[in-house]
């Protein structure tokens, strides 16, 4: 989107009450479902159940300064929930490093006892230490 439109638009959006923006929001949603170029980007899980909340509010009749300070709630608890997603997912990615450093740690054999096999001789089984070169021949 062209920036100098984008400003130009919130300007004048800056002016109207909520009544007014949520007539502009149709109009924009009606303007998308006819002439989208491109999709619109998937909003998240929290952002999805906010906007149905909305819609449903407003298709029955709430007042629009009702809709408005319930979306402020929302809103304010959809960061907290995010903040808390986002911490969970941190928190998971560090234990899965820690498991994978620590699985990697269990199941690597010791550095002295890995010798590259020799052309023609099979590897010990595990457990048993491998044959020197000179006792296979």
């Amino acid at each position: 989107m062209n920036p100098y439109v984008r400003d130009r638009i919130n300007r004048k959006l800056d002016t109207l009450a909520d009544e007014r923006l949520y007539q502009i929001l149709d109009y924009v949603e009606f303007l998308e479902s006819k002439y989208a170029e491109k999709s619109a980007p998937v909003a998240n899980v929290f952002t999805r159940f906010a906007e149905g909340v909305e819609d449903k509010l407003r298709a029955g009749g709430v007042a629009v300064s009702t809709v408005s300070e319930t979306m402020g709630f929302l809103n304010k608890a959809m960061g907290v929930l995010n903040g808390v997603a986002q911490t969970t997912m941190t928190v998971a990615g560090d234990v899965v490093s820690a498991a994978k450093t620590a699985a990697d740690q269990v199941g690597a054999p010791p550095p002295a006892t890995t010798t590259p096999p020799q052309p023609g001789t099979q590897p010990a089984p595990p457990g048993v230490p491998p044959t020197p070169p000179s006792a296979a021949a």
